[in-house]
């Protein structure tokens, strides 16, 4: 694998990997992890020549930032200057991990942007987002505060997350946008209505997350598997009953599409992510060596046009069974797919 597999993000971002690692996993959501595995799969990320780690301030309550943190300080040092960070804040935490809404708020802005640099162990975030834009607060209000950021240069660029095309708008109209995160798969696609034409429209990048949607269209996931209470997908729509079982006969149909190319269900689904724009960038959630090599191998994944409408036949657009948040969440979501 070398570097050549390079995106942008916007037109005044930074070049990444085609692909960035979203390292949540390695520290919360989806069941145990281990940490010194966590480490050495963002060592060898690195030295796979991915640039891009995102990460959470809430992911575990900094546990994240602190491992990235610390796989950053014990990387060779031409790795290390070669990483991209890419920060997600605003969520709110309560010491048994509950949820307690989104903080926007310029003052609060500053104090997470705080607190996150010292985690990680950096003097500057190259892109920093609220995770979910706070309804109290308007977004001209939140992007300021990260303008200011940038003027100081304790950040980079200002990313977005999770929101809909109305407030990109308003966003990019406030300060330079350079990404939009939100979650895009062949489960998840309603941002191809009024998002990406407006991303497009303005320039700014699309860091696509759930590319595999939790692991469900990984090839690896089984209707008999048990998951822990403290795992994200054990209340998951997408993942309860015949919402299960329905998506899963779509992913033994891609499984036949990918059997055919010779590669895995994984590969041929972050193919498909980048497939879609070279203003896309797939983050996968690899939490281990195994499963990142797994990843990288889509980088060699050419699709061409009746591959992709094999794959939309074994996936149609919109065939996904359950929201892919419990409804409380999704209220918060700037796409309802």
């Amino acid at each position: 694998m070398t570097t050549t597999h390079t995106r942008t993000l916007g037109t005044t971002g930074p070049r990444v990997f085609a692909l960035g690692l979203g390292c949540m996993g390695m520290s919360a959501l989806y069941g145990d992890a281990d940490r010194t595995e966590g480490i050495a799969t963002v060592h060898a990320a690195l030295e796979a020549g991915v640039t891009l780690l995102d990460t959470g301030d809430f992911y575990a309550m900094g546990h994240n930032e602190m491992l990235i943190g610390e796989a950053l300080r014990t990387a060779p040092a031409a790795r290390r200057e070669q990483a991209l960070l890419s920060v997600k804040f605003g969520a709110l935490r309560d010491p048994d991990g509950n949820w307690g809404g989104v903080d926007g708020r310029p003052a609060a802005v500053k104090n997470f942007a705080a607190y996150s640099l010292q985690r990680l162990g950096v003097d500057h975030i190259d892109v920093y987002r609220i995770a979910r834009a706070d309804p109290d607060v308007p977004i001209e209000e939140t992007v300021g505060a990260i303008a200011e950021l940038v003027e100081q240069g304790h950040v980079r660029h200002i990313g977005l997350s999770e929101v809909d095309a109305d407030t990109v708008r308003r966003a990019a109209a406030t300060a330079p946008v350079t990404d939009l995160q939100i979650e895009y798969s062949l489960l998840s696609r309603a941002v191809e209505d009024q998002i990406l034409p407006t991303t497009r429209e303005l320039g700014i990048a699309v860091t696509a997350y759930g590319v595999l949607s939790r692991g469900l269209i990984s090839g690896h996931f089984t209707a008999d598997r048990t998951l822990a209470a403290h795992d994200f997908r054990a209340h998951s729509p997408r993942f309860q009953g015949d919402n299960l079982r329905h998506n899963l006969t779509l992913v033994d149909a891609l499984r036949e599409v990918a059997a055919a190319k010779g590669v895995s269900v994984a590969q041929i689904a972050i193919a498909w992510v980048l497939s879609r724009g070279e203003d896309i960038v797939p983050l996968v959630g690899a939490r281990t060596r195994e499963r990142l090599t797994e990843s990288l191998g889509a980088l060699d994944v050419v699709l061409d046009a009746a591959d992709l409408a094999a794959i939309e036949r074994a996936v149609p657009q919109g065939s996904a069974a359950g929201d892919r948040y419990p409804a409380p969440q999704m209220a918060l979501l700037g796409t309802k797919e």
